[in-house]
């Protein structure tokens, strides 16, 4: 479940059979979704409440319906992540956005520098107040929302934008703390697709 012999985090990591049967089951839906079990929910299974805390509003910003699609909301994670200079996020939510936008390219340019990204202006408006939102969010005006609105969202994809940025702000952060490893699964995944 882990990457080789390298430890997947500065923290211990608690055997599956110690863990709530909720968590457990969780992580093993995930294995036998995935085919593996993302270095993620391994480490942030540690403390319970607060891996339910987590899933919980991650679930309820990455699942829910909404203006913005899938691969969408995955660009932002993959762009911030970046910015946030997390690995871990980079390497996991790239190969994610590389299979839900079917694009074996889109990570790898969202993730370096998403102005020469192969996007669509809707989308390069999208990131471009994301991307505030992670580095100057004290300095995001009316202006920016105004900006992004005129490229086709609404005020719900609006706060989307915005959640789904500080909610992966948390997560770049305590996967940088951590030092938590991606899984050597990642790498390779989406990257086979047709052109």
């Amino acid at each position: 479940m882990n990457s080789g012999k390298k430890a997947i985090s500065r923290f211990s990591v608690p055997p599956l059979d110690e863990l709530p049967d909720d968590i457990r089951k969780r992580i093993e839906e995930v294995n036998e979704k995935s085919g593996f079990v993302p270095n993620v929910f391994l480490v942030l299974a540690r403390r319970p409440e607060e891996f339910r805390a987590f899933f919980a509003y991650h679930d309820a910003l990455m699942n829910r319906k909404s203006g913005l699609s899938k691969a969408e909301k995955e660009m932002i994670v993959v762009a911030t992540s970046a910015t946030n200079d997390c690995q871990y996020c980079v390497v996991a939510h790239g190969a994610i956005l590389r299979i839900r936008a079917g694009n074996p390219l889109i990570a790898d340019q969202v993730a370096i520098n998403y102005l020469k990204a192969d996007l669509s202006e809707r989308q390069s408006a999208m990131l471009k107040l994301a991307l505030k939102v992670a580095s100057q969010s004290g300095e995001v005006t009316s202006a920016d929302l105004e900006e992004a609105e005129a490229a086709g969202f609404d005020r719900e994809d609006l706060w989307d934008i915005g959640a789904i940025t500080a909610f992966f702000a948390l997560s770049n952060r305590m996967a940088n703390f951590s030092s938590m490893r991606p899984n050597d699964e990642f790498f390779a995944m989406g990257r086979g697709l047709p052109d």
